[in-house]
């Protein structure tokens, strides 16, 4: 039977979190790709829940963080559990401290718990009336002609050959391929890539419970060492469900354990409270392992994704997460190539450094984090309860997802002197943020909410007091210098905002200040209605009912100096430059290595 073929610029293979943020992406951009998945509709129980703040922040910067944020499970404390060894009886267990479940200055967003199933159908909610997902359709092959260029933009090197739930074959044409298949991967597999690692002899059971018991901590995210094992508690949204991550005896078989197995040993860390289950809604019980792909990309037509290029045991919750943000890392770069003006070369080579530099450190976090939920690692080298839990608290800001520090790359520069230009913001890191009031209306607000992910780039100036003669002087002198820069990457008849956005904070009294003082360059005509847009002006000044966010001290900026710092789609930082006379020719330079300048 001859096959049906059918040419699109992404295919994306798998619709877990890698493939639908890129997807939500690819849908900003207006770029034609399609989804392909073999399940027979959209993910309805997902096994992965837990949701890191670096998460919640990129979905509030697509606009769907109020829906998570309002439905999840908000986790704020930790608790800690031990052998209750002075108490006399080692077998029962006891509290031993509590713990802020993230330090404050990590994130303005919390750590929530949600299923996978629910976060996924929030992101296909952002894919338009008919989401171009095709379902019951089974990936059997890829493969990638050898001689294309990296440039050629009108090809389609790569074929994609597939089989419906009905038996008809399919084969697609498609200028990148995205391998967001999972752990069995057949794409990472028809490329002939391996999973270079290793497993233990460590296994843990997992289960979904909805729990009967006088255990005071059930509601809290709590870890419990006790004499016959550990335990880790996730409280579920909604107020009943509770996911256990179970440590089972040494020599246990992965394949061998059953539900009963699960119940009673629980029951035995629990002790001297007492354990019922009125119901499961999901177990399983699996070896821990660590491994990633020896390769993360075939001739930058083909890039691996997720769980298809790293695999880790799930207690630091970090699978989904980071799964969600490889996503989010190919997506914007293939956007930004397929509508223009980004240049393939730098672009996608820079998914591979960061991301393979990602899932590198992960797994030499999830390695040692691991042994530190392993009984027989800790007693063998004299890890006590005090320093598990003061480990587990510190590895907080990893767990996070704001640990995360790209390497130089084309769309990442790194300069000698950054941190006198800004003393608290890293270059390659995610671009924090701080409370500022919006000139226009006396808005208080996080300035990364003037920031949305619709993917643009963002010239974040720091202007200082531009009360001041000598502050606004050089203000004028940068916004010229920086519409200059603007212009060369904008195709004629588009927004002045479309490729490269720009935003202004000052600092002072703001009512010092008059609308007709600011340059144009930061109130650009734009939109759909041609109006000239003033969201993009704010103050670093007293709120009328929030406070004062000092944000220039926050980000360690001399007002008396300034500074710009160029974010990416992404929000993370690109760059931070001094408000001197080089400005316009070192920004230029920047945004020429990896956009084509169309005009």
């Amino acid at each position: 039977m001859s096959s049906e073929q059918e040419n699109v610029d992404v295919l994306i293979c798998g619709s877990g979190s890698a493939g639908l943020c890129a997807a939500v992406w690819l849908a900003r951009f207006g770029i034609n790709y399609k989804i392909l998945e073999r399940r027979d509709g959209p993910l309805k129980i997902g096994q992965a829940d837990g949701v890191q703040t670096r998460t919640v922040e990129i979905f509030d910067s697509f606009g769907m963080g109020k829906d998570m944020l309002r439905e999840a499970y908000h986790v704020l404390e930790l608790a800690f559990w031990a052998q209750n060894i002075e108490g006399g009886n080692k077998d029962n267990i006891k509290r031993t401290r509590y713990a802020p479940d993230k330090e404050t200055e990590i994130s303005h967003q919390p750590h929530v718990i949600l299923n996978q199933a629910r976060l996924n159908e929030l992101m296909i909610g952002q894919l338009g009336s008919q989401p171009p997902i095709q379902y019951s359709t089974e990936v059997k092959s890829v493969q990638v002609h050898e001689s294309a260029d990296i440039t050629d933009l009108s090809s389609y090197p790569v074929r994609v050959d597939a089989v419906t739930a009905d038996g008809v074959p399919k084969t697609y044409r498609a200028k990148y391929v995205l391998g967001c298949d999972g752990a069995h991967s057949v794409i990472r597999k028809s490329l002939g890539f391996k999973m270079v690692g290793d497993s233990t002899d460590a296994v843990w059971g997992v289960m979904d419970i909805y729990p009967r018991t006088n255990f005071p901590d059930i509601r809290k995210k709590a870890a419990i060492n006790s004499s016959v094992g550990n335990l880790l508690i996730i409280p579920r949204e909604g107020d009943a469900m509770v996911r256990f991550y179970i440590e089972l005896p040494a020599g246990t078989k992965a394949s061998s354990v059953t539900l009963e197995d699960l119940q009673n040993h629980a029951r035995l860390i629990f002790r001297p409270y007492e354990m019922d289950f009125a119901d499961t809604f999901w177990w399983s019980a699996y070896a821990i392992g660590q491994r990633r792909a020896d390769y993360f990309h075939k001739n930058h037509r083909v890039f691996l994704t997720g769980d298809a290029c790293h695999t880790h045991s799930p207690k630091a919750g970090q699978g989904m997460n980071v799964s969600l943000q490889d996503g989010h890392n190919i997506g914007w770069k293939l956007g930004m190539i397929l509508k223009g003006p980004g240049k393939p070369k730098p672009l996608l080579e820079s998914y591979v450094i960061e991301r393979e530099k990602t899932a590198t450190e992960l797994i030499e976090f999830d390695r040692g984090f691991t042994k530190l939920f392993n009984s027989k690692y800790r007693e063998e080298h004299g890890i006590s309860q005090e320093q598990f839990a003061e480990k587990f608290v510190q590895a907080g800001r990893y767990t996070a997802g704001q640990a995360i520090q790209y390497d130089v790359s084309g769309v990442v520069e790194v300069g000698e002197r950054d941190k006198e230009v800004v003393g608290n913001v890293t270059v390659g890191m995610r671009f924090p943020t701080a409370q500022v009031v919006r000139f226009c209306d006396a808005k208080a607000m996080q300035l990364v909410k003037g920031l949305p992910a619709d993917g643009q780039w963002y010239l974040v100036v720091f202007a200082g007091d531009v009360s001041q003669e000598e502050s606004k002087a050089r203000l004028e002198k940068v916004s010229q210098a920086l519409d200059n820069v603007v212009k060369r990457f904008t195709a004629a008849g588009a927004n002045p905002d479309s490729v490269i956005d720009r935003v202004l904070v000052i600092s002072g009294d703001r009512k010092k200040v008059e609308q007709d003082q600011i340059p144009e360059f930061f109130t650009p005509v734009t939109g759909k209605w041609q109006q000239k847009c003033l969201f993009k002006v704010y103050a670093d000044d007293e709120s009328y009912n929030s406070g004062h966010g000092h944000a220039y001290e926050a980000y360690g900026i001399d007002p008396a100096k300034g500074a710009l710092v160029i974010v990416r789609p992404d929000h993370y930082v690109a760059k931070v430059s001094a408000l001197d006379d080089n400005l316009e020719q070192s920004t230029q330079k920047f945004f020429e290595g990896f956009l084509s300048p169309t005009a």
